[in-house]
Parts: structure tokens; sequence; C-alpha cells
């Protein structure tokens, strides 16, 4: 699935995801979009699969929309604009609704939608000399496609901030306000995303497909009966699985779960 727009390579069961277009600061275009969106989706139907490391070639990870893409939509419709935002509403949802776990290895800066991207994937690690900016407002817009995955990364107190000054943030800010979840020099960067993995590996596939639907089930979520109802059935279920039921087993009797020892 390599095109000019991403790099893909599988090995360890792990999938990555490289932004291949360096030249234009891995900027999107409706034709990333779509091969973003179609690679996810492969990912998340893929048994051999286990993790998902979406990276960026070049010294930006990504700079949000393509300069020529940007010229073509000066010239839209409002009807065409609603399909237009539509991909990539698409695009995000099966990012975050990817059923394996996702990581972002932030080598670069990341500005405007590059910040879905990022706020998307379950985790994210980031260099020390990254920037990041919400810089829609600068141009008239708003970061409104994107905003449902950074408000639950970042928080809304530090969107309120940030969506509103377009102001340009460290990665030490990306951090304290928990946009990313670990920030290293340069050349300690794949070591952190492969300790992140190794961490994976050591979970039941099954049990970690069942958090992420979890998590979105439960977040932001009044604790009524409702909930309280939709975790005990989550639970139960799990118990009753035969992966829940091999995790259990192998740790009464001290030896491996089968999941380790495929």
């Amino acid at each position: 699935m390599s095109s000019k727009h991403l790099q893909i390579s599988h090995e360890n069961a792990v999938l990555r995801i490289t932004l291949a277009r360096p030249e234009v600061r891995n900027a999107f275009s409706e034709e990333a979009i779509a091969a973003l969106t179609a690679a996810f989706a492969e990912a998340g139907a893929r048994a051999d699969v286990r993790a998902v490391v979406l990276a960026a070639q070049g010294p930006a990870f990504c700079a949000g929309a393509d300069l020529n893409w940007m010229r073509r939509m000066a010239d839209y419709t409002r009807e065409e604009n609603l399909q237009d935002a539509a991909k990539l509403a698409e695009m995000l949802r099966v990012m975050h609704e990817c059923p394996k776990p996702t990581i972002a290895r932030v080598q670069g800066d990341v500005y405007a939608g590059g910040m879905g991207l990022v706020a998307a994937c379950d985790m994210a690690v980031a260099v020390d000399t990254a920037g990041f900016c919400l810089s829609e407002v600068k141009l008239g817009l708003i970061p409104a496609t994107i905003s449902p995955y950074v408000v639950r990364a970042m928080g809304a107190r530090a969107a309120q901030r940030y969506f509103l000054t377009a102001e340009r943030f460290g990665a030490a800010e990306a951090l304290r306000i928990g946009f990313v979840h670990e920030v290293v020099r340069a050349e300690a960067l794949d070591a952190k995303v492969d300790e992140l993995l190794a961490a994976l590996r050591g979970t039941g596939p099954d049990a970690v497909r069942a958090c992420k639907k979890l998590l979105r089930d439960v977040c932001g979520r009044e604790i009524d009966a409702r909930l309280i109802a939709t975790t005990v059935q989550g639970i139960a279920d799990i118990r009753a699985s035969g992966e829940g039921r091999e995790g259990v087993q192998s740790f009464l009797n001290k030896r491996q779960p089968a999941w380790l020892r495929t």
C-alpha cells in the first residue's frame, strides 16, 4: 500500500505508516487523506498486526493542509466544503477507532490538521524540539473537524487558550497539558517508541481491542446506571472469553499466556 504519500512497512507485528512528503512538510491533501484512511482501515483488519506507528519523514511531522489543496478549497461552495470536510472527519474516525493500539512518533513540528493526526492516536511520543500550533484562527478558520480529538487529548481548558490564540507551544508544554505522553531527545525517539511497543506485545490482543472500545464508551459520560451496566457487561464478557480465561489461568498457573507463545 505504499504510495507517493505514504511509506508502509510491516515487521514483528508492527505496521509503520510514514508520511512521505517531506518537501511539503507532510501537509495532507485529498489523496493523502484517502491513503491514510485506507491504511488505518487495513491495519485494523489485519490479524498479523498488533500495533500501528504513525511516523513522518523530514524535519516536520505534519504542517496541516497542503497549499494546493487550500487553493482549491478557496473556491469551494458550501456543499463542496461539506463533502471535503467529511472525508477528513472519516479519516480521523478510522484512526481513532482502529482496534489496534496506535502510536504517533512525532519527530518535528505539528500544525493545524496535523494536530488531529497526533490526537487521534492512542499514544504520542515527541522530540523535545517539536513545536505545536493550532493555527486555524490566523486564517479566519476554526479547528472544527479535529476538535473532538484535540480537546480529548489536551483538555478543554488548554484548548480554550490554544484554539483562540493560535500560539505556537513547545514539546514541554505539550507534555504538561497531556497532548503527548513522552518527550525525548531526537536520538532517543525510536527507543521510546520501541519501549511502548514492547509493553503492548505483552498484552492480550482482544483485551486491548476491548479496552479501546471501553475508553470510547466511558470517556466524558456521566456515571449513571446505564454506564455502570455497560462496564459490568464489559468485564463479564471479557472474563468469559477465551482470551480472558487463558489470561487468568496463565497467571494462576505461573506460565506465559498463549498470545506470548505464538
